[in-house]
């Protein structure tokens, strides 16, 4: 689990340096974190998964709430101070848009084979899949189009071109590696 936040601390110094938002939970921290300069990341993330847990306990059962509850105290523990161990004065922003999302990628397939994730947006859209029968899915990629698209107020084109770049590598990674059932740990 701690490698699989790693993973995705190190993306999001990616993401941060280059000035990216992305989807999910994630994004939508960094969506506020932009809007305020007196809460961190970190605590934001933090915050905003807490009434995620319920249903994350009623979904998905206890081990996976705690697991889940673990990756984001470490994700936004180490981000915030991820900026004392390593700095990115200069990144090429291509570059920082797909090698971010890669390493946030990988670190989300990490933390899914510890039966864990990063919370949020994703135990929602299971949750309105189970209740209503809404197709988890297609609510993920419109919640997700609604965070990044906020962006377009926050950020220039070409930063928010460079988001979708960096959403579209992420979701690469896991969608050509995570395979459903596999990594069940009981």
């Amino acid at each position: 689990m701690i490698t699989g936040s790693l993973f995705v601390v190190l993306g999001l110094v990616f993401f941060k340096a280059g000035g990216f938002l992305t989807g999910g939970i994630v994004g939508l921290s960094l969506v506020v974190s932009k809007l305020t300069t007196s809460v961190s990341f970190g605590q934001i993330l933090f915050v905003i998964n807490v009434p995620f847990y319920w249903l994350a306990f009623k979904r998905m059962g206890k081990r996976f709430t705690f697991n889940t509850f673990l990756a984001v105290a470490a994700v936004s523990v180490m981000s915030d101070y991820s900026h004392r161990v390593i700095q990115l004065p200069h990144v090429e922003p291509v570059l920082a848009a797909i090698l971010g999302g890669s390493l946030v990628g990988v670190g989300m397939l990490v933390l899914f084979r510890h039966n864990a994730s990063l919370g949020g947006i994703g135990i929602l859209c299971l949750y309105l899949q189970d209740r209503y029968g809404w197709n988890a899915g297609r609510i993920q990629m419109l919640l997700d189009a609604c965070i990044v698209g906020i962006g377009f107020f926050l950020v220039s084109p070409w930063i928010l071109a460079l988001s979708v770049l960096g959403a579209a590598a992420l979701n690469v990674v896991i969608a050509m590696n995570h395979k459903p059932g596999r990594y069940q740990i009981t």
